[in-house]
């Protein structure tokens, strides 16, 4: 098997050679056949891993594929840890990149029509594409596999680099280019975080492998270290930290969220492979496989739980004012993060990981819905120039609301059973921050269902509002946009019914440990009893009621009373104007971090090289030199007098100073 884990890793990054290195000898359609090869071949191989691992029961692989240094003792090596966990995200990852593949042949087939005529960069750029998503599957492939902080650390850089790479890919794009060199820095402050909890591991136990840190873990856990002389801090709660903030920057949670909805400036392929399965749920995997530390920490998991409460519920406020049909789902994303990150935080790991899956089958669906849509609209975003879009694409129509029902959590839709589980799993938690983030939460739940049935009843429903030209050249998406469209709506309603074993079964045992005193999963077990039990005690809570009503709302407003929308915005002029300026995050970021950072570089290049480097040390000793030239010159004065009453003065001065010296001076 180990010859197959190797294959499901380098099968994504062969596609992704030939098709980046030979654009010209493999042409259009041999560059996108070798990368959805590799990456079905991940697939198929991972269907494979799932019978031998899950069905056959075969004991999880933990192994080195080799080591590239030795320092002090410390192994650094690449290997691979192949267990439950891992078997469900390489299924996840690489069947979400196949369906993302094979739609990318439909949106980008007239990708030349979006570069300058005379850009370079334009050359070959449906073959780079191709190269591109394949190697972020083989970054992200690498990230889950792996079974040490090194390799983790490897995978979690590459997929931020190849993801700046995708969004800012239209390069000609000055948009584009701001919000590639947006996530790389955001992305960054939260690398800086992760790289100082991987160092305090590596200080604190000696180790970078996941087993042997993992064993050593309960008897570090009373264990403190001294980040300032005189106050000790408990390592494991600095450890966990320091980790998560790594994890908020890659899953964009609150204050890290800045560059998630500017990366809608990619091309749409590239936001669902990002926003579904890839780049934004490695900080989700991340947690819940470093669950044994985090278990021994409730600060830090109070942490979790309040940040990832924050970002659920606020980010979701900022959906209802968008107009760009990306950009409502990409805050959906947000929001939708915000739930796993607060189920990690209750210590309800398999409930994130599961709602992880179930999100990564309707939000892909959404995102390659809304590219059909943009297709049909000819590449306008605005949803206020749509409408009316059931009867010219029912095949996008009626998978886009599929996506919908799973996203707001209809009930027997995948998303009722991972959402509902956190919402359950939060309200049974006793740690600190619990309490508001149930409220958080289930506000959240109206606020999801208001903003997607918004998007829907305004793209698909009312009365068309588009131009006429592009109202007569309305049709739906080619086969290769549909099929996926279609494949990924079946996992978003059935997906859900995995909750037996994922959740409430055995799936994660020895996988994902929790300590008996927080382990709100095994309290709601007691009472469950099956699916279709499941809907009827959520019909019990408010949940559901809270979904439907904000659906009501979004019909209310936008099918039966459209001007109500913009009475209220001037109604509440200054919610509006906090919500559309993103609570002023952006503004406070360019003023405070990116305006901070140019002031410091002006005072450091006017002090330190205008003045100092320039001013002082080159130009002032070229003019110290020229200085005292002019002084010297003034003796060449070329009379043979001035010199020999030069010499007579030289040898006094020789003659005084030896008598100076000398023992009877």
């Amino acid at each position: 098997m180990e010859n197959v884990y190797l294959t499901i890793v380098l099968a994504p990054l062969i596609g992704a050679i030939l098709a980046g290195l030979f654009p010209r000898q493999l042409g259009r359609s041999g560059a996108h056949w070798v990368a959805i090869l590799g990456v079905g071949t991940s697939f198929v191989l991972s269907l494979v891993v799932f019978k031998h691992i899950v069905i056959d029961g075969a004991p999880a692989f933990n192994g080195p594929v080799y080591t590239w240094m030795v320092s002090e003792g410390v192994n650094m090596q690449i290997g691979f840890l192949v267990d439950k966990l891992t078997t469900l995200m390489i299924m996840v990852v690489s069947f979400v990149s196949l369906m993302v593949h094979i739609y990318t042949i439909g949106y980008m087939a007239d990708d030349e029509e979006n570069w300058p005529k005379t850009s370079l960069a334009g050359r070959h750029s449906y073959q780079r594409f191709f190269a591109y998503i394949a190697l972020f599957t083989f970054s992200m492939l690498m990230l889950v596999m792996s079974n040490n902080f090194l390799q983790l650390f490897f995978g979690w850089e590459a997929v931020g680099l190849v993801s700046y790479l995708l969004i800012g890919f239209w390069s000609t794009r000055p948009t584009a280019i701001f919000a590639n060199l947006k996530a790389f820095l955001v992305n960054r402050v939260g690398d800086f975080g992760f790289l100082l909890g991987i160092a305090a591991i590596l200080m604190v136990f000696g180790t970078l492998d996941y087993a042997e840190v993992f064993a050593l873990a309960p008897s570090k856990a009373s264990e403190t270290i001294e980040i300032f002389d005189g106050t000790p801090w408990w390592a494991m709660s600095v450890i966990c930290i320091l980790l998560f903030i790594g994890a908020m920057g890659k899953s964009a949670q609150v204050p890290l969220h800045v560059w998630l909805p500017d990366s809608m400036e990619g091309p749409t392929p590239i936001s669902a492979l990002i926003h579904a399965a890839t780049m934004v749920t490695a900080g989700i995997f991340m947690v819940a496989r470093m669950s044994p530390l985090f278990e021994l920490s409730e600060t830090a998991l109070s942490f979790v739980m309040v940040i990832g409460a924050i970002t659920a519920l606020f980010m979701g406020f900022l959906g209802l004012v968008q107009n760009d049909i990306k950009r409502v789902v990409a805050y959906s994303t947000l929001s939708q993060l915000g739930y796993m990150t607060v189920a990690l935080g209750a210590s309800a790991y398999a409930a994130g990981i599961f709602h992880l899956m179930t999100h990564a089958f309707f939000k892909a669906l959404l995102f390659l819905a809304a590219g059909s849509v943009i297709i049909a609209m000819h590449h306008d975003q605005d949803m206020r120039n749509m409408g009316g879009l059931r009867k010219y694409m029912p095949i996008t129509w009626i998978t886009a609301l599929i996506g919908s029902l799973a996203l707001i959590g209809t009930p027997f839709f995948s998303g009722f059973y991972s959402k509902d589980t956190i919402i359950e799993a939060v309200r049974h938690s006793h740690l600190a921050g619990s309490g508001f983030a149930y409220v958080a939460v289930l506000l959240g739940v109206f606020v999801t269902a208001l903003y997607s049935f918004r998007m829907y009843f305004m793209v698909f429903h009312g009365k068309p509002r588009m131009d006429e030209h592009t109202r007569s050249h309305l049709r739906e998406s080619p086969w290769v946009v549909t099929v996926p469209l279609i494949l990924l709506a079946i996992p978003s309603v059935f997906s859900g019914y995995l909750i037996d074993p994922v959740v409430f079964g055995n799936y994660f045992e020895g996988v994902i440990p929790v300590l008996p005193r927080h382990d709100v999963l095994a309290e709601i077990a007691a009472h469950y009893h099956g699916p279709v039990s499941f809907v009827v005690h959520a019909l019990a809570g408010p949940a559901v009621y809270l979904a439907a009503a904000g659906v009501a709302v979004a019909w209310y407003v936008y099918m039966v009373n459209p001007g109500i929308a913009d009475q209220a915005a001037k109604r509440f002029a200054p919610v509006y104007k906090l919500l559309t300026n993103k609570y002023y995050a952006d503004d406070f970021n360019q003023k405070v971090f990116a305006g901070g950072a140019r002031g410091t570089g002006w005072t450091l290049w006017k002090l330190g090289d205008v003045l100092l480097i320039d001013g002082l040390l080159v130009n002032g000793s070229a003019r110290l030199v020229g200085w005292v030239s002019s002084v010297v010159r003034r003796i060449q004065t070329g009379y043979l007098y001035t010199y020999a009453f030069g010499m007579i003065i030289g040898l006094l001065l020789l003659l005084s100073w030896f008598l100076w010296l000398s023992p009877a001076g």
